[in-house]
């Protein structure tokens, strides 16, 4: 029920903007500024070499923001990844989205990173508003251990999964010993 608020919420914040012109009006950081009108905590990490804006999200927001996104045309999750960002620091989501439209040679693109704390990294997944994040966020629980809420087969995809520890984190030990065993 919840969810389906959020949801609402999105639709009607989407129509005021396609209503008010703002989506169209604004060149640069269309994104950031929406979300400073409307209150939400982000952190603008500027522009990447082609023009792309990166936004920092808080996790607890980045559901609701997805959706927003979704309706807005991002329908197209070009790339998700993970990284750890410092020894005893946070883990970094990031999330590569695309506006594809018909006849359109340049689309729009917007990079988000959605940080977690290491002691217990926990990020609402987006299976469900782009499936193609099913296999990239199981491969960043494997790699690095960010658990994504909601997500509906998280489980180790590359690591067997009985690996212990996450072998991308800055802070793993590699194992002494590793059992050689037979490719069927």
């Amino acid at each position: 029920m919840k969810s389906r608020a959020i949801f609402q919420t999105c639709i009607r914040n989407v129509k005021y903007l396609y209503k008010e012109g703002e989506m169209k009006t604004m060149q640069q950081g269309w994104l950031s500024n929406w979300l400073v009108k409307h209150e939400v905590v982000h952190r603008s990490l500027g522009f990447d070499h082609r023009g792309i804006e990166t936004l920092q999200i808080k996790a607890g927001d980045w559901d609701s923001i997805a959706v927003i996104l979704y309706v807005y045309g991002y329908n197209y999750l070009r790339s998700q990844c993970a990284y750890d960002v410092a020894p005893g620091g946070s883990l970094a989501s990031v999330y590569h989205l695309t506006r594809i439209q018909y006849g359109i040679d340049n689309p729009e693109e917007v990079c988000i990173k959605v940080f977690a704390q290491k002691d217990n990294p926990r990020i609402p997944s987006v299976f469900w508003i782009w499936r193609s994040a099913d296999f990239q966020e199981r491969e960043s629980y494997d790699m690095v251990g960010i658990s994504y809420d909601n997500h509906p087969r998280l489980k180790r995809i590359l690591m067997p999964e009985s690996w212990i520890g996450w072998p991308l984190r800055k802070d793993y030990i590699t194992p002494n010993f590793y059992e050689i065993q037979d490719a069927h």
